[in-house]
């Protein structure tokens, strides 16, 4: 099932963010991880992105795609947002090194091409 016009958007900011998380977490122990609170702040606020994103994608597309682990990402998103004093960061470097690139691998066969000389987010090649 192709996107509808709504869900565009939140399909191009999903692995933008995820890229992001991908970026952050590059090269970093999880030790180093560990002991820099911006970077994990940093972290923490494009996993947001991503499951708010995720939240705001159609049910009909979501239903269409049940490889995608929508539930669990709107899920962290909530935790994020709520409940931010249950985060524990030994997971969110599981999330950032593991689950990410894994949700980028499953994203980008679905989401569209930007409309010519339009750039929503950055391809690989483009890096």
């Amino acid at each position: 099932m192709p996107p509808d016009d709504r869900d565009v958007a939140y399909l191009w900011d999903m692995p933008d963010a995820a890229r992001t998380v991908r970026e952050l977490a590059m090269g970093v122990s999880l030790h180093d991880y560990l002991k820099d609170r911006k970077l994990q702040l940093a972290v923490e606020r494009a996993v947001e992105i991503v499951g708010e994103a995720a939240r705001r994608v159609s049910d009909g597309f979501r239903t269409a795609h049940p490889g995608i682990p929508w539930r669990r990402i709107v899920g962290q998103r909530t935790i994020l947002a709520h409940d931010y004093g249950a985060i524990r960061q030994e997971r969110m470097w599981r999330t950032a090194t593991v689950d990410v690139p894994a949700l980028i691998a499953l994203l980008e066969p679905l989401v569209p091409d930007p409309p010519p000389g339009e750039t929503p987010w950055r391809k690989e090649d483009e890096r």
